[in-house]
């Protein structure tokens, strides 16, 4: 008998997925693929459209006529700041920009002396002045640079909603994706900002949609229902917003590692947002105040520099075991520098880049030294959400919590937290399918969602026990 199954495309810069959950929200199918990039007119790299449109159409395709499924439902969750500008045939009509993308200067200096500078723009829309990765800032940037092609544009959809409307037909805006960095949402009135309207960006979005919204599409001899997609990090938060209501704050690790603290809606000050500070919004529409750290990137740098130093494979340091003397050693060296974090609320200035290799007697030396100091960095990052706010728990799911280094080196960062490694299967891809439940899942929510390992602090350096819930 077939299983009756959620579709979910799960979008990241690197990597694409389709997982398919049953009604237990078990994952009975995964799927991964990578494309190659392609570039724009500037020459700069971005995202191959064409190749995401066809895997999605082709995937999707082969799961619909697998006997072994019958697909109930589809939804989306995709990295954010990215637009498709669809013209009148639905088609579209530049490159998917990348977030990455340089920024002019002159543009950005013309638009944030017309709307009252950057701090105060940036205090109103939760949004760090960030160039191309506030997205409302590239349909600006075409509508001076591209006049002819702003014509063009009948429709801007961040990549979620486009990828719901290649299968639906339907256009549609999501908070989840507005309230993600664009500069767009007025986060004080709960609409867009004035300068959307005066600058004629309005006319070009489609209708706001509650993020559990779904509408019906069809393939030729089957129907089901699709989502209207979800920006990945508030599709990751969801889970834990279904599964505990105590405060929390869940830092979701990757290239960017986010503290999300979805407890936490004081109005972001401007010492906040230079330190990269934001709001995300949970799929309900509520603020979430975050902050963030190219920790995962960061990483990634660093461990071909120890492994090209030491002459190791990078490879040696997903399995290097956890070593506590080690730790508590350099822990005791950077006591200054975590008090001066703790009592100032300041993102610490120093990071592993600047050291020296040659200071190391071993690769494993090196390597603990520098997940304490991301773990440091993220100390600072995490505190600024943590402000004012009594939270006890901290959740760490993507990456980095499996790396057990780093989640000793957090707990003892952290004395006075209960610190978790959460264990999900595709934590993005899951809180896109939980976000649809009530509409394809006639089954109750399983509590079961989510194991957590427990990591004590520096009076049981080391120890941990699983529990679950």
């Amino acid at each position: 008998m077939a299983t009756p199954v959620i579709a979910i495309f799960d979008v990241g810069k690197t990597n694409k997925k389709l997982l398919l959950f049953d009604q237990h929200y078990k994952i009975v199918f995964e799927r991964s693929a990578k494309f190659n990039e392609t570039v724009d007119e500037d020459g700069d790299p971005c995202e191959n459209l064409e190749s995401l449109q066809s895997s999605v159409f082709d995937s999707l395709q082969e799961i619909i006529h697998n006997q072994d499924f019958t697909v109930k439902a589809v939804n989306f969750s995709t990295y954010g700041a990215s637009f498709v500008y669809l013209g009148e045939t639905g088609k579209p009509v530049t490159p998917l920009y990348n977030y990455l993308k340089p920024y002019p200067e002159e543009l950005k200096k013309q638009f944030y002396q017309k709307y009252g500078g950057e701090e105060k723009l940036s205090a109103q829309t939760a949004s760090p002045v960030l160039g191309s990765l506030n997205s409302g800032m590239q349909l600006y940037r075409i509508k001076y640079e591209k006049p002819e092609v702003f014509e063009k544009i009948k429709v801007a959809l961040h990549l979620p909603q486009y990828l719901s409307y290649l299968l639906s037909g339907h256009y549609f805006s999501d908070k989840t994706s507005l309230g993600c960095h664009t500069s767009m949402w007025d986060y004080r009135r709960n609409t867009y900002h004035d300068w959307v309207r005066e600058e004629g960006i309005a006319d070009k979005l489609a209708p706001i949609v509650q993020a559990d919204a779904v509408v019906p599409a069809f393939i030729p001899g089957f129907e089901f229902k699709v989502g209207i997609g979800m920006h990945d990090s508030s599709a990751a938060l969801t889970p834990y917003l279904v599964n505990f209501h105590e405060p929390f704050v869940l830092i979701s690790t990757g290239t960017w590692c986010i503290s999300l603290n979805p407890f936490n809606d004081s109005p972001l000050t401007a010492e906040e947002l230079k330190q990269d500070c934001l709001c995300y919004m949970n799929y309900l529409g509520k603020p979430v105040k975050a902050s963030r750290l190219f920790a995962g990137y960061e990483h990634e740098q660093q461990v071909k520099r120890i492994a090209e130093h030491f002459h190791q494979s990078p490879a040696r340091y997903k399995t290097l075991e956890y070593n506590p003397e080690l730790l508590s050693k350099q822990l005791e060296n950077q006591q200054e520098n975590i008090q001066a974090i703790q009592s100032d609320n300041l993102m610490p200035k120093s990071s592993f880049a600047n050291r020296d290799l040659s200071q190391f007697t071993s690769d494993e030396e090196a390597y603990h030294q520098l997940v304490l100091d991301l773990a440091t960095l993220q100390l600072g990052a995490t505190n600024l959400v943590l402000k004012g706010k009594p939270v006890k728990r901290i959740f760490v799911d993507g990456g980095f919590s499996k790396n057990s280094i780093y989640m000793n080196a957090l707990a003892q960062l952290f004395p006075d937290k209960e610190v978790f490694a959460a264990s999900m299967a595709q934590a993005t891809a899951m809180g896109a399918a939980l976000a649809i439940h009530q509409s394809w899942n006639e089954k109750p929510l399983p509590n079961d969602l989510i194991e957590l390992k427990y990591y004590a602090n520096r009076q049981k350096l080391g120890s941990y026990s699983k529990v679950k819930k």
